[in-house]
């Protein structure tokens, strides 16, 4: 049989068949000896084929068919492992925020790098907007129109109030989209807002961290009433880069790739190189320094880019 896994719990899954049947399936080990270099060689998004148990009302997972894409980042746990976020995905959705808690534009340029590298359209939404002061929809503001101006579509939504929610829902239409941020942005608040019939678990958020409580543990996808799949993460603390090679870094930045012709050096960093485009577009404020200063960090070290830091 071929089913689309729809949910993850590390040991099984949840694959949704062709005529709409949910099965609880486990892998067939000699998949996880493929040379698949991850904690979580089947992912949520993956097609695969499975087959059911004999005399048993669960399944087991055969094979994984090619995938159009993942989205991807270091393990956690595991420093030379990826962890699959999840496959075939038409549209990655960072959900950001200011405040409570504020979400760095270091974290949302190296989400925006991989899902780069991976060939994934990229979009960003900021969430709370009606919690926002005057200063922090303005900061907000700044942010959305220097990253429209590279082509990722950006705006500001209220999963409370319902603010631009039907603009998210035609961002949305037809797609299978994925939800990630840092724990406390309101993905499943969002969600919600998006299908109120699903009610996903909404965490509170700490008073004294003002970091979100994990409330989903497990990737999941859900099928919204107007016709679009999310994926739906857990809340990512670090999103550190996975087997990026920092010679085709600066083709992750889309403002980057279109000078780097007329860099003087065909191999040049953009760090120290004379006759360097980028860094001359930098000094005439054509690059935002801090997108800059976000790829000097990824060029530089493998540091964790953590809710605690400011961007």
């Amino acid at each position: 049989m071929l089913g689309k896994v729809i949910k993850s719990t590390g040991s099984w899954y949840i694959v949704l068949d062709e005529t709409g049947r949910q099965w609880e399936c486990r892998l067939r080990g000699k998949i996880r000896l493929d040379g698949i270099r991850s904690t979580n060689p089947v992912a949520v998004g993956d097609n695969v084929q499975f087959e059911q148990e004999p005399g048993k009302e669960t399944g087991v997972i055969k094979k994984i068919e090619p995938r159009d894409n993942v989205i991807v980042r270091q393990s956690v746990n595991l420093s030379k492992a990826s962890h699959i976020i999840a496959a075939n995905v038409d549209l990655a959705i960072v959900v950001a925020t200011i405040t409570q808690p504020r979400t760095s534009t270091g974290f949302i340029d190296r989400f925006l790098v991989t899902a780069e590298a991976y060939h994934i359209p990229a979009a960003l939404v900021f969430n709370k907007c009606d919690l926002y002061t005057d200063e922090q929809i303005e900061e907000m503001c700044v942010l959305m129109e220097t990253y429209e101006s590279l082509g990722y579509t950006s705006f500001g939504v209220s999963a409370k109030t319902g603010f631009q929610i039907d603009k998210l829902r035609a961002l949305m239409q037809d797609k299978i989209c994925l939800f990630s941020g840092h724990s406390g942005v309101g993905k499943s608040a969002l969600v919600n807002a998006l299908d109120p019939s699903l009610n996903v678990r909404i965490g509170e958020i700490s008073d004294y961290h003002e970091k979100g409580k994990h409330t989903t543990t497990f990737a999941e996808m859900h099928h919204l009433d107007f016709g679009a799949w999310i994926v739906d993460t857990p809340g990512i603390k670090e999103f550190v880069l996975y087997d990026l090679e920092k010679e085709t870094l600066a083709q992750r930045f889309p403002e980057m790739r279109e000078l780097m012709s007329e860099c003087r050096f065909a191999n040049c960093t953009h760090t120290h190189e004379p006759g360097c485009a980028v860094k001359e577009a930098v000094e005439r404020g054509d690059i935002a320094d801090w997108r800059y200063v976000n790829y000097i960090r990824m060029m530089t070290d493998e540091s964790h880019e953590s809710v605690k830091e400011e961007g």
